[in-house]
């Protein structure tokens, strides 16, 4: 099957390790809801199965994973447009994986950054999971014959993989089988960084809970987190290379344009010359407009956990409608003999 004869089909997803912050709205979220209007199938995923290569407590999984589900709900993900599941309800995400991990070589692997980043010096005392994740999240993405995969740039290295192990299986076996599937990286506030020291980015690990905006915040602690984020004394500028070596003030205008769908330099068209007394109030109102009714109905969803794990099945019904023809063609195509129905 030529790429031109595959579903123009996007899937991403997100880990649930805990704590969502305006970062996995501004970076993932937001693109994926308006990617529901675009020509694209959409499948979302909270990767559960990704979020134990570090111990977790039983606990504390599922309560991130409702709220990984309730933040993209309450987003603008749309059950009935998408499909969106926990990827531990499909199967197929871990067979083929295990598949792949065959296909994968291991000099591929060693390549990946995030794994010395995570592991730093203690690589030896990982989990196995942690080392050949990205081949899971390569199995992930393939199990759907995904087309397109929105991404940060931390995150296209994984999606090279996916390319070269979709490369390699159909050049072994002499098939067009998988897509080479293209990352899509856009728009401002794709790396969203920390309110309190702008060359970090924003994270739920963060010594302090001012350096970032929690999903769950409420419009007050919204507005004061802005209002207190750190600047410099200097006013806006009235172009962008006014902001080199100025990150906390680059920082807080490319949030400004995500949250307004607009350009950092439209922001500067708006806003240059003023000083922050002007702006981080104009900059808090808008966050509290765009966030706050996303953090009420996230609170409703969290104290419905009946219902999510409802949306969670019925789209992990549709995923594996998908998933498991594919799967089930990639073990004949390998050769395993597959009588049992």
């Amino acid at each position: 099957m030529p790429d031109s004869q595959f579903t123009k089909r996007v899937f991403s997803g997100i880990k649930p390790s805990g704590g969502m912050t305006m970062g996995n709205y501004l970076g993932a979220i937001k693109r994926w809801v308006q990617m529901q209007d675009e020509e694209y199938e959409t499948i979302y995923c909270v990767v559960d199965l990704h979020a134990i290569t570090v111990w977790q407590d039983p606990a504390d999984l599922k309560r991130s994973t409702h709220e990984v589900a309730a933040a993209m709900i309450a987003s603008g993900i749309d059950p009935a447009r998408s499909i969106l599941f926990n990827q531990s309800q499909v199967p197929a995400h871990a067979e083929l994986g295990w598949l792949f991990n065959c296909v994968a070589r291991l000099g591929w692997m060693n390549r990946m950054t995030q794994f010395k980043e995570k592991a730093g010096k203690n690589a030896e005392k990982q989990s196995l999971g942690l080392y050949a994740y990205p081949s899971l999240m390569a199995a992930d993405i393939l199990a759907y014959h995904a087309t397109h995969v929105p991404v940060g740039e931390d995150q296209k290295q994984h999606v090279e993989l996916t390319r070269d192990i979709a490369a390699k299986f159909n050049h072994d076996y002499g098939v067009e089988f998988f897509p080479m599937t293209e990352p899509v990286i856009e728009g401002p506030g794709m790396r969203v960084m920390n309110l309190r020291d702008g060359t970090k980015k924003m994270s739920k690990s963060g010594e302090s809970d001012m350096e970032r905006i929690n999903m769950l915040d409420d419009a007050d602690a919204i507005s004061k987190k802005f209002k207190k984020a750190r600047t410099d004394p200097e006013p806006l500028p009235e172009v962008m290379d006014g902001l080199k070596n100025r990150p906390e003030a680059k920082n807080l205008v490319e949030i400004y344009a995500a949250l307004a769908g607009i350009t950092p330099d439209s922001v500067l068209n708006l806003y240059g010359g003023e000083g922050w007394g002007k702006f981080k109030p104009a900059l808090a109102d808008l966050a509290v407009e765009k966030l706050a009714p996303i953090s009420g109905e996230m609170t409703r969803l969290m104290d419905a956990p009946d219902e999510l794990d409802r949306i969670l099945a019925a789209g992990a019904d549709k995923a594996a409608e998908i998933a498991e023809p594919i799967l089930e063609r990639t073990f004949e195509i390998m050769g395993f003999v597959r009588g049992r129905r």
